[in-house]
Formats: C-alpha cells, structure tokens, sequence
C-alpha cells in the first residue's frame, strides 16, 4: 500500500486489494473448504506479524467501524460498542498496556479496538449481546481482509483495568480487543511468532458440525 498525495495536499492510500493477493505469508494460509466461499471469507485468519512502521489512515478504520456497524443485531438492539486506539495515541498504549503477555504482539499493530457490548436491563437482550458483538467482529474483519489489513481479534487483556481506564459503564461488557494493521516481516519476526504463525489452519470437519434430520446426524 504506497501513499499519495490526493487533490487537497492530504496523503491517501491506494488500496493494496485483498489480503488474498498478498503474497508473502506463510504457506497453507487459505482456507481448505468442499466447495469454493468467497476468497476474503478463505483468506481471513489471525496472523501476529504486524508491521510496526505501517499506518491505518482514518478513512480505513471508520469503513472497518462501518462495516461492524452495519452487522445483524438482534432485535434491533444495536448493543455493541467500540473504543478505539491508533498507535502510538494515549488509547492505543492503555490498550496494549492492559493485554496479557502472550499478546504483546500487538504492540505492533496500527490500531486496537476495544469491543464492548451493552447487556441491557433484561436476560434476553444480555445473552444476544454477545451473538451481536461476534457479527460485527467478523464484520470488520472480511472488510479488513478485502483492503488487504490483517486482524487478530484476542480474549487475553485485562476486563477489569479496561473498565477503570476508559469508564465503561456498569452494564457494559469488555468482550475483546482486536488487533488491526498490515501483515509485518516474518524473517524479522520473532521466533515464537513465526512457529505459531506457521501451523497448519486446522477446523472441525463439516459433518461434525452441521446435522440433518437429528442430532448427530450428518447433514446429507
């Protein structure tokens, strides 16, 4: 992705396409399905190498925001909320601050996004909260992947310090912090992050998760 000056003086992004297209990580990365999905849908996974110099411009992350925004909810209740950092702004280095040291990582990322969800006042708007918040994850992260942007979504951060250090309200749930930026080097990487980035992309086989008739029963 190379800047550019647009016709205001401001510098712009080309798109680099999707991450797809991108041609230098690790083997075996697509997806393996028994019949074709979309190619953004096959290239999404969660690397750790990220870039430490790259940039997220802001008109990137509002279209990532947008496309969590628009994802289904649940009765219309719109719960999730979203608390948002760019390196190296005070919010980024509270965010890396709070996550657990088997994501340091991130530190590397261009923007950490704090996802939350409002539970409400009731136990059904609280047990879709979180179906919500997961569609607007995945959301942004095809539209990441289609601009060629890596995300790596993470449960390991402190709830607790995150709720202190930005106010979040009683009521709200810290669910995760996800990652966004651009695939980095892997022959700088560090070692660690190379081998578990190196790994075969392993799923459940589909008979094991999809039934037909009953339970158990593969869908036919």
């Amino acid at each position: 992705m190379s800047p550019k000056q647009d016709k205001g003086g401001a510098l712009a992004f080309s798109p680099a396409g999707s991450l797809a297209d991108v041609p230098d990580t690790p083997s075996g990365r697509m997806a393996t399905t028994s019949v074709p999905i979309h190619p953004d849908l096959a290239a999404r996974w969660s690397p750790r190498a990220f870039d430490p110099d790259a940039v997220i411009i802001a008109d990137q992350l509002t279209a990532l925001l947008e496309a969590a925004r628009w994802a289904a909810s649940w009765g219309h209740r719109q719960p999730v909320r979203f608390l948002v950092g760019r390196r190296p702004d005070e919010t980024f280095v509270t965010l890396a601050g709070l996550l657990k040291r088997g994501n340091s990582y991130a530190h590397a990322a261009s923007a950490l996004i704090l996802v939350c969800a409002d539970e409400g006042e009731d136990e059904r708007t609280a047990r879709y909260a979180g179906v919500d918040a997961g569609a607007a994850i995945a959301q942004l992260t095809v539209e990441a992947v289609s601009r060629g942007l890596i995300v790596h979504p993470m449960a390991g951060f402190d709830v607790d310090g995150a709720r202190a250090a930005f106010g979040v309200p009683d009521g709200v749930r810290p669910l995760a912090v996800i990652a966004v930026g651009t695939l980095g080097d892997y022959s700088k990487a560090d070692e660690a992050v190379v081998e578990r980035d190196s790994r075969p992309r392993e799923r459940l086989p589909l008979e094991q998760i999809a039934f037909g008739e009953r339970w158990g029963i593969p869908l036919g």
